[in-house]
């Protein structure tokens, strides 16, 4: 289980320290879709979104996450057994309605973003009072990726946010992109297998930073996430491996041909901190960073 995550909605002072559920569901819902990019990692899109007379749901949230993954949030006040299986109803209409979320992406965000959703990730987020352990049993269950979000609020200004389960689901197109990376001749492999070791070794350093860490496989980079990105790796280069991180450059003492503040410019993954990793040395020396990238997401 992740720390809680406190989230200062509006100016002022809290009013009381005691944390409790809210008044209704619909107060967690509208505290969160205004401000889901900051707490969630998530694009909104649409509000109590309609699935059609025939399938006759409202999905509570629909939105796009940093990684152009749908992303189906569902809310309940307190704890209530049914709202991973709703999730999932309303997951399984979304991935038989694509041109549907497309539409919607595009009116919202532009046909560039709309081109580039990431069908094979698609994640539900469900945020409530509470879980049983029923609940977190049954998320490993599923195929699908979905983040169990337990919340509390304090006074009337705060959020607090905490990662109960999260798990990562493993689709057939995941699965037919690691075939297609291992089919690559090795001529196409042999850039470097010193990067490729270290690559190897970066991913097992991210995922050892706790146990509510999930992994996204993008076209051009893999993400690390506990709810948001805190880390991005691309494919190894011939000399170097890049690493985008959360961490605030302005928190960091720069190092040339090692860190680099990439605020602004054009990258793939997210994160405005650049590690540039050569060697073993290099991400002995990069630990603290990934810590600190981790702690802040």
């Amino acid at each position: 289980m992740s720390g809680l995550k406190l989230f200062h909605t509006t100016k002022g002072g809290v009013t009381e320290v005691m944390p409790r559920l809210a008044e209704e569901e619909a107060d967690v819902q509208d505290l969160i879709e205004a401000h889901m990019e900051t707490m969630l990692g998530v694009r909104f899109l649409a509000s109590e979104y309609s699935t059609g007379p025939v399938h006759g749901g409202r999905i509570d949230s629909l939105g796009i996450d940093e990684n152009n993954a749908p992303a189906v949030v569902e809310y309940k006040r307190g704890t209530d057994a049914g709202v991973i299986h709703q999730g999932l109803f309303y997951m399984a209409w979304l991935m038989d309605h694509k041109d549907a979320f497309r539409h919607l992406v595009r009116d919202r965000l532009g046909a560039a973003v709309a081109s580039q959703v990431l069908w094979s990730a698609p994640r539900l987020i469900c945020v409530a009072g509470d879980f049983t352990r029923y609940d977190v049993h049954a998320v490993r269950e599923h195929r699908r990726s979905i983040d169990l979000v337990r919340y509390r609020f304090f006074g009337n200004e705060h959020i607090g946010l905490e990662t109960v389960a999260s798990v990562t689901g493993q689709t057939a197109v995941s699965r037919a992109a690691r075939r297609r990376r291992g089919a690559e001749t090795p001529r196409g492999r042999r850039e470097d297998r010193a990067m490729t070791e270290l690559a190897a070794a970066v991913d097992e350093v991210l995922l050892g930073l706790g146990d509510d860490i999930t992994k996204v496989e993008n076209r051009t980079y893999r993400a690390y996430q506990r709810l948001r990105n805190f880390a991005c790796v691309c494919p190894p280069q011939k000399t170097k491996l890049l690493v985008y991180l959360k961490a605030d450059p302005k928190e960091v003492d720069l190092a040339p041909s090692f860190t680099r503040d990439v605020t602004g410019l054009g990258h793939h993954g997210t994160g405005d901190l650049e590690v540039q990793l050569r060697t073993d040395r290099d991400l002995e020396r990069a630990q603290d960073l990934f810590r600190l990238s981790y702690a802040a997401a």
